[in-house]
């Protein structure tokens, strides 16, 4: 009587409880994945504040424009040399 009466117990612990196992491997589960998402958007903010800071002057802000967008000054011909295995791997 004494084992069934354990048994019991544990299956109601472990299974069927509020407060069971498989809440708290699941509520574990779920603190890792945001951890990793913590560090994933930590890095990300750090390279979108590098990427400010180097848009942040006249010289960087132009370098990206003309290397990003192909952007151009007045009277200015722009010429774009591309290889072909470089196009290649856009397919």
């Amino acid at each position: 009587m004494f084992f069934l009466i354990c048994f019991v117990f544990i299956i109601w612990m472990l299974f069927l409880d509020g407060n069971s196992w498989l809440i708290h491997k699941e509520l574990s589960n779920d603190i890792k994945k945001l951890k990793n998402e913590k560090v994933y958007y930590k890095n990300e903010i750090e390279k979108d504040k590098k990427t400010i800071k180097k848009l942040s002057n006249d010289v960087g802000l132009e370098k990206y424009g003309r290397e990003k967008y192909n952007m151009k000054k007045e009277n200015e011909e722009i010429y774009i040399i591309e290889y072909e295995d470089s196009t290649l791997k856009n397919k």
